[in-house]
């Protein structure tokens, strides 16, 4: 066995390989434009091209670029502004509130 668990003489799996499961080409083109819009929509960081996660506070900078924690540290000047990136149900919820008299 070597270190990784594998035995040395193991055969080298074949890379992945697209499944030709008899789905139409139209079908898998038309999914494919829908994935490139939505992907289209969503913020990216600057420098390193991650899509920042929900909670993650991203930098701005004043060119308007967005910043990731990690890259906002190589930028030689102070961001303009910072915020909390939220998830796509902000803004569309309810908060109750209870308005009885006490």
């Amino acid at each position: 066995m070597s270190p990784a668990g594998t035995p040395r003489k193991a055969p080298k799996t074949p890379g992945v390989q697209p499944a030709d499961n008899g789905t139409p080409e139209l079908e898998i083109a038309l999914l494919r434009r829908g994935v490139g819009l939505r992907d289209a929509g969503r913020e990216r960081c600057a420098g390193c091209q991650r899509t920042p996660l929900v909670g993650e506070t991203v930098y701005v900078d004043d060119r308007g670029f967005v910043f990731c924690e990690l890259c906002r540290a190589l930028e030689p000047v102070p961001p303009r502004e910072a915020r909390v990136v939220h998830g796509p149900e902000y803004g569309h919820t309810m908060k109750l509130t209870d308005h009885r008299a006490a």
